[in-house]
């Protein structure tokens, strides 16, 4: 059973070092958030499966990295300046802001607020008596577009630099070096672009922990196919994204597809759907998947001047821009659900409960940890010298712990959601027959807590099996 509360998982991740609020010591900033060297190294895990997965096994991928900051014309002609903006409304007593649609999408759904236009979103909120979630009023200003694009400047004299942007999204990255990636790798069409990155939106009303914030990771990726059948690789994509999540431990009744309203759809779109999970306060986007059509090759071939069209390896005569379908997934959100999914609480049959994060062992954030049965110096050198075997002979990665009672070290791995541990103990040196045979450990399996004596040549291939 997952967290079924935000409290649980948030109080675990700053206790166990995954997530702090950021700037904590200067009394944070609203909603920036650090990833501390156990949430690190999640993270990490989830950008290495992701891009092995779509990036590694497949013939068809191409990685990519792109800068953040691009010439401020990317965004004109992508639609971005005129297009990106969200209903922005204010209370009138307060004066504190949010986006009119999620207030209605709580007390009327997701798909009956998308329908509604920015001149409706007032009235519907004092219809429905939508109270201000800071100060209670129902009295509130006309919604107004607010565009969620971070705007600075380039320049060494403040106030006298070209007005650029942070990127809200990686995918123009890859629009505008598809012609590079064409001259110099040479594909067949359908082949995709993947890159893995950070983007930046100056969001109204940000915040549930790390779903929906200013700065996040998304991992794209802009598969280009010939006019005419993107509706068949629009549907193997829902397919492979769906099976992803599942493939990582997702429960397939805390996850639906849910396709965009017409109204809802960005500019660029033709057909969008949503992987949405049940998080605790209720369903939330998790994966977006367009058909963006022609849209963004056809607009930067018209801003920049350069032909963008593919020209088909088989028959030089045969020219046109591809259609693209875009899988573009969240990864700080595919993190935070990994972690709802994973915190599980437990009565044990000796009446103890614990707390542990049941990982999926290709993200957990250590493989193995290293436990000392005592302090005894003899005893440390012989576990430090199994911790150095396997820093040495495996890729795995290898936490050694002595603090607290072997008990305690126990429910610490287990919160953190190591697979493994393995204790070294005095019949590991051969004095006390009681514990086990000399040269021999015992590893502890966090999920079922079953115990196994293994000698210490057996365990490389225990932990590889």
């Amino acid at each position: 059973m997952p967290a079924t509360s935000l409290d649980q998982l948030v109080s675990l991740c700053k206790r166990r070092g995954f997530i702090f609020a950021g700037s904590d010591i200067y009394g944070g900033l609203a909603n920036t958030w650090d990833y501390g060297p156990l949430g690190v190294e999640v993270k990490n895990r989830i950008k290495d499966h992701w891009w092995r997965t779509f990036v590694h096994k497949r013939s068809d991928m191409f990685g990519f990295d792109a800068a953040i900051l691009m010439n401020p014309k990317v965004w004109e002609a992508s639609g971005h300046v005129g297009n990106f903006a969200d209903p922005l409304i204010d209370c009138r007593k307060c004066k504190e802001r949010f986006r009119g649609d999620k207030l209605l999408e709580e007390k009327l759904g997701v798909e009956a607020a998308a329908v509604l236009t920015l001149d409706q979103i007032r009235p519907m909120l004092v219809a429905e008596k939508i109270k201000c979630p800071k100060c209670g009023s129902v009295d509130w200003t006309p919604a107004k577009k607010f565009n969620l694009m971070f705007k600075t400047q380039q320049g060494v004299i403040e106030g006298q630099g070209n007005d650029i942007y942070l990127r809200p999204e990686t995918a123009q990255g890859m629009f505008v070096n598809f012609k590079n990636v064409v001259q110099t790798m040479r594909p067949r069409l359908p082949f995709g672009i993947a890159q893995i990155g950070k983007s930046f939106r100056n969001e109204i009303t940000p915040g549930n922990f790390t779903y929906r914030t200013r700065e996040f990771e998304q991992m794209e990726i802009e598969y280009f196919v010939e006019p005419g059948t993107e509706n068949k690789h629009y549907e193997a994509w829902k397919k492979e994204l769906w099976n992803w999540y599942v493939d990582l431990g997702i429960d397939e009744k805390r996850m639906r597809f849910r396709e965009h309203e017409a109204e809802e759809r960005s500019h660029y779109s033709s057909m969008t759907y949503d992987v949405e999970y049940l998080f605790p306060w209720g369903w939330g986007e998790l994966v977006g998947l367009a058909n963006r059509g022609d849209f963004d090759l056809s607009q930067h071939e018209k801003f920049s001047g350069e032909d963008l069209k593919f020209a088909d390896p088989d028959d030089p005569t045969k020219k046109f821009l591809p259609f693209v379908v875009e899988p573009a997934f969240g990864l700080t959100r595919t993190m935070l659900i990994l972690m709802l999914e994973a915190y599980t609480e437990e009565t044990l049959p000796n009446g103890e409960s614990r707390i542990v994060m049941k990982f999926d062992k290709r993200i957990a954030p250590v493989d193995v940890a290293i436990l000392p049965l005592s302090k005894k110096e003899h005893l440390i050198a012989k576990a430090q010298e199994i911790y150095k075997m396997l820093l040495d002979k495996t890729d795995l990665t290898v936490d050694f712990d002595v603090t607290g009672s072997i008990g305690k070290r126990y429910r610490r791995q287990d919160e953190i959601g190591t697979p493994k541990a393995i204790t070294v103990d005095f019949g590991t040196l051969g004095e006390d027959a009681a514990q086990g045979e000399k040269n021999t450990i015992t590893v502890r399996d966090r999920d079922s807590l079953q115990q196994e004596r293994l000698s210490i040549k057996e365990l490389l291939q225990h932990l590889h099996g």
